[in-house]
């Protein structure tokens, strides 16, 4: 038995603070990193260092479990750009990923079902000329034959408004990405290939460039227009909310009746923060109608919320999110969202959904907020104006002291967080001077807990993949989830299922 036992500190790192940490399996690792990407800077990396860890991922994981993630990234997380980056990435070294003639199918099918909107068929060609480091006039000469048919197929998924739409001058466009891969054109489509190669596509409705036009004056009667002609879609009408009240259009229970309509909440796919952003614009507008307004968007969310399963009276919830230093990041350079409050959104949904529940946030110390479990947005825009109260440090481990210290029965645990966790308590660290040099103190203080409540299950949401977790995955009833879309909870379900926090990935059909 000498021989064959566990190495100490085999599974240990040390995260960005400093702190003890755990390493991820490849596939969970590769996971919470595409489940999470904007590929903008966040508070440790930047973009570059994403795509470099996931190029070294793709190496460890079967491509059959990267396509699958691809294609969960688009269709369940609602992701556009690292979809299509983990094709490419996949495609560019087809010696490495693709060496079955199965695969090859799989992989052309793959670059079908990941474009689901016109512009994305340029999008994957500038990827791939940009991570091949392909220049001059045949920087896309001798494409996959994948991507070559992948694309050519993804043509047959639009019509002439969706191609005119997006046919912008971008380096790539529409029409260089039909001659490079020669999509073969059925009798109903021959007309409008034709126009896409003669340049000839008929000039959309487009209402942004409509809204252009107008001036100050007449602002109000041009908005009115378009509410009435419907042609303003579901996140389009979400964004100029405040442009609409400032303008004080009249027929605003238009877009209103439509925001807060189930079928198209669903049909929109919109990240719960989405909604919150456009509530926390017009929190503040003096308009008569700004709280009609907020109402119809706690009727949206909470539709988003419906398939979330959550708890009874007879389970015990601790909800703690992460508002430290490191999450207040903007998920993006156009985004006023930070990432804290992408946290605060879900745990107020997942609140929602529980009878017997207590919130907090933490950061330099641990505070409990009981907020109603009614007002998802509103709730979630009192935390957000708590920003700072609990400092910048990133003591996780409180919320689970506080149970312990307090002798409080959680069943479920859930921490909502970039993962970064750290202690910066020196008379915590003085105590446990010898445990804290090879156990985190999430680590320390959950083991604890076990001893009180050995039923109890912690769970982490991630909502950062910076690659590693502060608290052991091996350990029993701890689990990890990650994503910003309501669709984590399902990967909640299938845990409380028995399933592993991958089987949401692993079931998807290719």
């Amino acid at each position: 038995m000498r021989f064959s036992e566990k190495k100490k500190g085999a599974n240990t790192t040390v995260n960005y603070e400093g702190e003890v940490a755990y390493k991820l399996t490849p596939k969970m690792e590769l996971y919470t990193l595409v489940c999470t990407a904007s590929l903008q800077k966040k508070f440790y990396t930047d973009s570059d260092e994403c795509i470099s860890r996931l190029r070294g991922l793709l190496h460890k994981v079967p491509i059959e479990f990267s396509a699958k993630l691809a294609i969960y990234a688009r269709e369940k997380m609602y992701l556009r750009s690292i979809p299509l980056v983990l094709v490419v990435e996949l495609l560019k070294r087809k010696e490495d990923y693709v060496t079955t003639v199965a695969q090859s199918k799989l992989m052309e099918d793959l670059v079908t079902r990941v474009i689901q909107r016109a512009d994305e068929i340029p999008e994957i060609l500038s990827y791939f000329q940009l991570a091949n480091n392909r220049e001059g006039t045949k920087k896309l000469n001798k494409l996959p034959n994948a991507l070559k048919k992948g694309v050519a197929r993804a043509f047959h998924k639009f019509d002439e408004y969706q191609f005119a739409k997006y046919n912008r001058a971008t380096e790539v466009t529409i029409r260089d990405a039909m001659f490079l891969t020669h999509p073969k054109p059925i009798k109903a489509k021959e007309e409008l290939f034709k126009k896409i190669a003669d340049n000839t596509l008929d000039i959309p409705y487009i209402w942004e460039v409509e809204l252009s036009k107008a001036d100050g004056r007449n602002k109000k009667e041009k908005w009115e227009s378009l509410i009435a002609s419907k042609k303003v879609g579901y996140m389009a009408q979400l964004r100029n909310l405040r442009n609409m009240l400032e303008e004080n259009v009249d027929n605003l229970q238009i877009v209103l009746d439509n925001l807060a309509d189930k079928e198209a909440v669903l049909k929109s796919r919109q990240l719960p923060f989405r909604f919150f952003s456009a509530y926390r614009e017009i929190a503040n507008v003096g308009s008569f109608k700004a709280s009609a307004v907020m109402e119809c968007l706690e009727e949206a969310i909470i539709h988003s919320t419906q398939n979330i399963k959550g708890f009874d009276l007879n389970t015990n919830v601790l909800i703690a999110c992460d508002m430290s230093g490191s999450m207040n990041c903007s998920l993006s350079s156009k985004s006023k969202i930070q990432n804290y409050e992408v946290g605060l959104t879900l745990g107020m949904l997942l609140q929602h959904r529980c009878r017997a529940v207590v919130t907090g946030i933490f950061g330099e110390d641990w505070k409990v907020v009981q907020l109603p479990r009614t007002n998802i947005l509103a709730n979630t825009h009192k935390l957000s104006d708590m920003e700072g109260e609990v400092g910048h440090s990133t003591n996780g481990y409180k919320a689970i002291r506080w149970l312990n210290t307090n002798q409080i029965k959680a069943d479920k645990v859930f921490i909502f967080t970039d993962c970064q966790l750290w202690n910066s308590d020196d008379a915590w660290m003085q105590v446990n001077s010898i445990n804290r040099k090879r156990v985190s103190a999430l680590q320390i203080e959950w083991s604890n807990y076990k001893k009180v409540m050995p039923n109890a299950k912690l769970y982490i949401f991630d909502l950062a993949g910076y690659g590693n977790t502060p608290i052991d995955l091996s350990t029993k009833d701890v689990y990890m989830i990650a994503g910003w879309s309501e669709k984590v909870f399902n990967v909640l379900d299938a845990i409380e299922k028995g399933e592993s926090s991958l089987s949401e990935v692993e079931r998807i059909e290719i």
